[in-house]
Protein backbone atom coordinates (compact mmCIF):
# COMPACT_ATOMS: atom_id res chain seq x y z
CA UNK A 1 0.00 0.00 0.00
CA UNK A 2 1.06 3.60 -0.59
CA UNK A 3 1.20 6.26 2.11
CA UNK A 4 -1.99 7.80 0.75
CA UNK A 5 -3.71 4.42 1.20
CA UNK A 6 -2.80 4.28 4.88
CA UNK A 7 -4.01 7.86 5.45
CA UNK A 8 -7.23 7.16 3.56
CA UNK A 9 -7.79 4.02 5.63
CA UNK A 10 -7.58 6.08 8.83
CA UNK A 11 -10.13 8.61 7.56
CA UNK A 12 -12.59 6.39 5.73
CA UNK A 13 -12.36 2.99 7.42
CA UNK A 14 -11.66 3.95 11.05
CA UNK A 15 -12.26 7.71 11.39
CA UNK A 16 -12.15 8.04 15.20
CA UNK A 17 -8.60 7.92 16.57
CA UNK A 18 -6.97 8.20 19.97
CA UNK A 19 -4.58 11.14 19.93
CA UNK A 20 -1.84 11.82 22.47
CA UNK A 21 -0.38 15.25 23.21
CA UNK A 22 1.85 16.50 26.03
CA UNK A 23 0.83 18.94 28.77
CA UNK A 24 2.89 21.66 30.48
CA UNK A 25 4.28 19.14 32.97
CA UNK A 26 5.50 16.88 30.18
CA UNK A 27 2.81 14.28 30.82
CA UNK A 28 0.76 12.57 28.08
CA UNK A 29 -2.90 13.44 27.56
CA UNK A 30 -5.18 11.44 25.26
CA UNK A 31 -8.35 12.44 23.41
CA UNK A 32 -10.69 10.80 20.91
CA UNK A 33 -10.38 12.84 17.69
CA UNK A 34 -12.02 12.22 14.31
CA UNK A 35 -9.72 12.41 11.30
CA UNK A 36 -12.00 14.13 8.81
CA UNK A 37 -10.06 14.32 5.57
CA UNK A 38 -6.74 13.46 3.96
CA UNK A 39 -4.68 13.93 0.87
CA UNK A 40 -1.58 12.12 -0.36
CA UNK A 41 0.65 13.57 2.37
CA UNK A 42 -1.47 14.75 5.31
CA UNK A 43 -4.45 14.32 7.61
CA UNK A 44 -6.99 16.98 8.62
CA UNK A 45 -9.03 17.34 11.80
CA UNK A 46 -10.69 20.14 13.71
CA UNK A 47 -11.09 21.26 17.29
CA UNK A 48 -12.47 24.18 19.26
CA UNK A 49 -10.08 26.94 20.29
CA UNK A 50 -11.37 26.83 23.87
CA UNK A 51 -10.14 23.29 24.51
CA UNK A 52 -6.98 22.25 26.30
CA UNK A 53 -6.28 20.04 23.29
CA UNK A 54 -6.00 23.17 21.15
CA UNK A 55 -3.52 24.75 23.58
CA UNK A 56 -1.33 21.65 23.60
CA UNK A 57 -1.28 21.48 19.81
CA UNK A 58 -0.25 25.12 19.54
CA UNK A 59 2.47 24.81 22.19
CA UNK A 60 3.97 21.52 21.04
CA UNK A 61 3.13 21.32 17.34
CA UNK A 62 3.25 17.55 17.58
CA UNK A 63 0.97 14.58 18.24
CA UNK A 64 0.81 10.82 18.16
CA UNK A 65 -2.29 8.85 17.24
CA UNK A 66 -3.52 5.29 16.93
CA UNK A 67 -6.54 4.18 14.93
CA UNK A 68 -7.91 0.64 15.33
CA UNK A 69 -10.53 -1.40 13.52
CA UNK A 70 -11.72 -4.91 14.28
CA UNK A 71 -14.34 -6.80 16.25
CA UNK A 72 -11.67 -8.26 18.55
CA UNK A 73 -7.90 -8.36 19.00
CA UNK A 74 -7.23 -11.10 16.47
CA UNK A 75 -9.23 -9.41 13.72
CA UNK A 76 -7.87 -5.92 14.30
CA UNK A 77 -5.87 -3.54 12.17
CA UNK A 78 -4.02 -0.67 13.84
CA UNK A 79 -2.45 2.36 12.17
CA UNK A 80 -0.23 4.59 14.30
CA UNK A 81 1.26 7.98 13.40
CA UNK A 82 3.68 10.42 15.01
CA UNK A 83 3.74 13.78 13.31
CA UNK A 84 3.98 17.53 13.21
CA UNK A 85 0.81 19.62 13.10
CA UNK A 86 -0.03 23.17 12.08
CA UNK A 87 -3.13 25.28 12.40
CA UNK A 88 -4.87 26.17 9.13
CA UNK A 89 -7.72 28.21 10.60
CA UNK A 90 -11.38 28.37 9.64
CA UNK A 91 -11.32 28.36 5.83
CA UNK A 92 -11.49 24.56 5.48
CA UNK A 93 -14.32 24.16 8.04
CA UNK A 94 -17.22 24.26 5.50
CA UNK A 95 -15.47 21.59 3.41
CA UNK A 96 -14.94 19.34 6.44
CA UNK A 97 -18.56 19.80 7.54
CA UNK A 98 -19.74 18.82 4.06
CA UNK A 99 -17.68 15.63 4.20
CA UNK A 100 -18.67 14.95 7.83
CA UNK A 101 -22.32 16.06 8.09
CA UNK A 102 -22.74 14.68 11.63
CA UNK A 103 -20.74 17.71 12.82
CA UNK A 104 -23.79 19.88 12.13
CA UNK A 105 -25.54 18.14 15.01
CA UNK A 106 -22.76 19.24 17.36
CA UNK A 107 -22.28 22.75 15.94
CA UNK A 108 -25.67 23.48 14.28
CA UNK A 109 -25.26 27.17 13.44
CA UNK A 110 -22.68 29.20 11.57
CA UNK A 111 -22.11 31.25 14.71
CA UNK A 112 -21.35 28.16 16.79
CA UNK A 113 -18.93 26.96 14.10
CA UNK A 114 -16.80 30.10 14.39
CA UNK A 115 -15.02 28.68 17.45
CA UNK A 116 -13.60 25.83 15.36
CA UNK A 117 -10.25 25.64 13.62
CA UNK A 118 -8.60 23.07 11.38
CA UNK A 119 -5.26 21.38 11.97
CA UNK A 120 -3.16 19.51 9.46
CA UNK A 121 -0.82 16.63 10.29
CA UNK A 122 1.65 17.56 7.58
CA UNK A 123 4.80 15.55 8.31
CA UNK A 124 5.35 12.28 10.11
CA UNK A 125 6.03 8.59 10.29
CA UNK A 126 3.52 5.77 10.54
CA UNK A 127 3.12 2.09 11.13
CA UNK A 128 0.54 -0.41 9.90
CA UNK A 129 -0.06 -3.47 12.07
CA UNK A 130 -2.51 -6.18 10.97
CA UNK A 131 -3.19 -8.99 13.44
CA UNK A 132 -5.82 -10.57 11.20
CA UNK A 133 -3.08 -11.92 8.90
CA UNK A 134 -1.08 -15.12 9.49
CA UNK A 135 1.75 -14.29 10.03
CA UNK A 136 1.02 -10.78 11.22
CA UNK A 137 1.61 -7.94 8.76
CA UNK A 138 3.65 -4.86 9.63
CA UNK A 139 4.63 -1.93 7.42
CA UNK A 140 6.18 1.48 7.97
CA UNK A 141 5.58 4.66 5.99
CA UNK A 142 6.42 8.36 6.00
CA UNK A 143 4.81 11.50 4.65
CA UNK A 144 5.59 15.18 4.22
CA UNK A 145 9.33 14.61 3.87
CA UNK A 146 9.87 12.88 7.20
CA UNK A 147 12.88 10.58 7.43
CA UNK A 148 12.30 6.84 7.73
CA UNK A 149 14.56 5.30 10.38
CA UNK A 150 14.86 1.51 10.50
CA UNK A 151 13.30 0.08 13.67
CA UNK A 152 13.08 -3.42 15.01
CA UNK A 153 15.44 -6.38 15.34
CA UNK A 154 18.20 -7.20 12.87
CA UNK A 155 20.68 -10.08 12.67
CA UNK A 156 24.31 -9.05 12.17
CA UNK A 157 27.33 -10.79 10.64
CA UNK A 158 28.13 -12.28 14.06
CA UNK A 159 25.44 -14.90 13.37
CA UNK A 160 26.79 -18.49 13.31
CA UNK A 161 23.60 -20.03 11.91
CA UNK A 162 22.66 -22.03 15.01
CA UNK A 163 18.94 -21.34 14.63
CA UNK A 164 18.32 -20.44 18.28
CA UNK A 165 16.51 -17.28 17.23
CA UNK A 166 14.21 -19.08 14.78
CA UNK A 167 13.28 -21.65 17.41
CA UNK A 168 11.73 -19.00 19.68
CA UNK A 169 10.16 -16.73 17.03
CA UNK A 170 6.36 -16.73 17.58
CA UNK A 171 5.66 -15.68 13.97
CA UNK A 172 8.25 -17.97 12.31
CA UNK A 173 9.55 -14.93 10.44
CA UNK A 174 13.29 -15.68 10.63
CA UNK A 175 14.67 -17.08 7.37
CA UNK A 176 17.49 -19.57 8.03
CA UNK A 177 18.45 -20.37 4.43
CA UNK A 178 21.64 -18.32 4.72
CA UNK A 179 24.07 -17.01 7.32
CA UNK A 180 23.50 -14.52 8.78
CA UNK A 181 19.84 -15.42 9.18
CA UNK A 182 17.32 -12.76 8.12
CA UNK A 183 14.30 -11.42 10.00
CA UNK A 184 11.33 -10.68 7.76
CA UNK A 185 10.53 -7.22 9.04
CA UNK A 186 7.05 -7.21 7.53
CA UNK A 187 6.01 -10.06 9.86
CA UNK A 188 8.03 -9.31 13.01
CA UNK A 189 6.19 -8.72 16.31
CA UNK A 190 9.18 -6.85 17.85
CA UNK A 191 8.86 -9.18 20.86
CA UNK A 192 12.62 -9.51 21.44
CA UNK A 193 12.72 -13.30 21.84
CA UNK A 194 15.47 -13.55 19.23
CA UNK A 195 17.83 -11.16 20.98
CA UNK A 196 17.40 -13.06 24.23
CA UNK A 197 18.02 -16.47 22.63
CA UNK A 198 21.06 -15.64 20.49
CA UNK A 199 24.24 -17.08 22.11
CA UNK A 200 26.51 -14.84 20.03
CA UNK A 201 24.78 -11.48 20.63
CA UNK A 202 24.25 -11.30 16.88
CA UNK A 203 20.78 -9.75 17.09
CA UNK A 204 20.56 -6.01 17.56
CA UNK A 205 17.66 -3.72 18.25
CA UNK A 206 17.54 -0.49 16.31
Amino acid sequence: MKTSDYLSYIVNEIHTTIVATVDDEGLPVTAAIDMMDCDENSLYFLTAKGKGFYDRLIKRGFLALTAMKGKDTMSSVAVSIRGRVRELGYDKIPELFAKNPYMKEIYPTEESMKVLTVFQVYEGTGEWFDLSKKPIERASFTFGGAEQKPEGYFITDSCIGCGSCAAVCPQSCIVTDSVPHVIEQEHCLHCGNCIEACPMGAVERR
